[in-house]
């Protein structure tokens, strides 16, 4: 999500502020991942840009946020740490074949690994147990057709601290604002994804717990910042494709929440990487022309570049 040390630095500090204990989990994580990375000998480039270490902090944050065991429950050190060293087995085994059409491994291992955790552990395990999940599509008693403009715009901020699991509106701020250090683009469609996202889950009227508490809007933030900026250049059109892959991750994690929720496993952000990689694996011209080839510095925050720049720029990487 962000490439500057600094904007790294603060998301720790807004992880620790929220929770000391999850700041923790991810900080282990995050170490145990990196570590395994030089120990099988990783690219170094990929290893100081933090492309292992993110995935194994992601899966140490959510299996932490996943426990029913409360804070400070330090049996949970162990599933963090090897949890985090196995995202990069599977970071290193997914690179080799999704090299072949050019697609970035992301966030794949963190949503791999989380499944099968969860998926062994369930509800009722005596060493590590987890909170039950729900379909977001269910009505709570609580639930009313009023709504509380208030928080509504607290959860489109919440969107994007969600992304790190942080559900503290100061926390959610920090994190907003190590993106825009890294990029204001980003930081730009990183609110109006997770906008889109809260205007998703309104239109089939998810639990309004869901709304205001980022959990609606953090895929459709994902989407959008991958697609307006990230992994393509920016234009008028990509613009416009962010918005799409916003609404597209946000429905796909409202159906995915349903479905899982039914076997108590979480659709965490399976949505927005599954619909990125397929806005990737787009032929028509409209949006492929756009695409920042993987392994080619993308600069959120660059001038525009029109369609002939950029399909210049990948032939010529292509060709290294």
């Amino acid at each position: 999500m962000v490439n500057n040390p600094l904007s790294g630095a603060l998301i720790l500090t807004a992880l620790s502020i929220a929770s000391p204990w999850q700041a923790l989990l991810g900080s282990l994580g995050l170490i145990s991942s990196t570590v395994m990375a030089i120990l099988i000998g990783e690219e170094r480039v990929e290893v100081s840009k933090g492309e292992h270490g993110y995935n194994g902090m992601l899966v140490a944050l959510l299996i932490g946020v996943s426990s029913n065991a409360g804070d400070w429950y330090w049996w949970l050190l162990l599933p963090a740490c090897l949890a985090g060293a196995i995202t990069t087995f599977v970071h290193s085994g997914l690179a080799a074949v999704f090299d072949r059409w050019d697609l970035p491994v992301s966030v794949f291992p963190f949503n791999t690994v989380l499944l099968l955790y969860l998926a062994c552990t369930g509800i009722e395990n005596p060493y590590y147990p987890n909170h039950p999940t729900l379909p977001q599509g269910t009505t709570l008693s609580i639930n009313s057709t009023h709504l509380n403009i208030t928080q509504l715009t607290q959860g489109t901020v919440l969107g994007v601290g969600q992304i790190y699991a942080c559900d503290a509106l100061g926390s959610s701020l920090i994190i907003l604002a190590a993106v825009l250090l890294y990029s204001p683009v980003q930081a730009f469609h990183a609110l109006l994804g997770s906008s889109f996202g809260v205007l998703a889950g309104l239109s089939v009227a998810v639990q309004q717990d869901v709304l205001y508490k980022g959990l609606a809007g953090f895929n459709g933030a994902l989407g959008c910042m991958a697609v307006g900026g990230r992994l393509f250049t920016l234009s008028w059109r990509t613009h416009v494709f962010s918005i799409i892959c916003a609404f597209l991750s946000s429905y796909a994690h409202i159906a995915l929440s349903n479905v899982l929720a039914n076997v108590g496993l979480p659709a965490s952000s399976w949505a927005s990487t599954l619909t990125i990689s397929l806005m990737l694996l787009v032929s028509g011209r409209s949006l492929s022309t756009y695409r920042i080839t993987i392994g080619r510095d993308s600069s959120p925050g660059s001038p525009l570049h029109t369609p002939s720049q950029c399909a210049e720029a990948n032939t010529d990487t292509s060709s290294v």
